[in-house]
């Protein structure tokens, strides 16, 4: 979804996340660093780890806030923000959740006039990114970046 910043703003409120990480993931160096990330040359994203309590908020429902929160039909952009970790991709953890993101792109689309580019992978190791990034809104007043 772009920046992690507003992304993980975006989760944080809603009712039934249990919690929040801002983190990278699908790349191939360990253990990798905000600042290596932003070279572009480690592969990995910007992402939310979001826990979330299933008997209030469905996984289903979170998509349908991920779709809604950026512009899933721009590669590797969110507004102002461009580079490979700004890319649009959902994490699967199982063939649930698999199914429920591919059904959830599909009824997506029909929303946008231009094609979405969201990846659906398999999840990788989550880094969490340095703690000042972490709530970082939350901690500094903010709302969001472009979203």
């Amino acid at each position: 979804m772009g920046c992690f910043w507003g992304s993980e703003e975006v989760f944080r409120k809603i009712k039934g996340v249990t919690n929040t990480a801002v983190g990278f993931m699908g790349g191939k160096a360990k253990n990798p660093t905000y600042l290596s990330v932003c070279t572009n040359l480690t592969g990995h994203v910007e992402v939310v780890q979001a826990t979330f309590n299933p008997k209030i908020i469905s996984y289903e429902k979170l998509l349908e806030y991920f779709w809604k929160n950026h512009d899933p039909t721009t590669p590797n952009r969110q507004g102002l923000d461009f580079g490979t970790q700004y890319k649009s991709v959902i994490f699967y953890h199982n063939e649930n959740q698999k199914k429920t993101a591919i059904s959830s792109l599909k009824t997506a689309q029909k929303n946008f006039k231009n094609k979405i580019v969201t990846e659906i992978v398999k999840e990788g190791v989550f880094y969490p990114a340095e703690e000042y990034h972490q709530k970082y809104y939350m901690k500094k007043g903010g709302s969001s970046c472009s979203l």
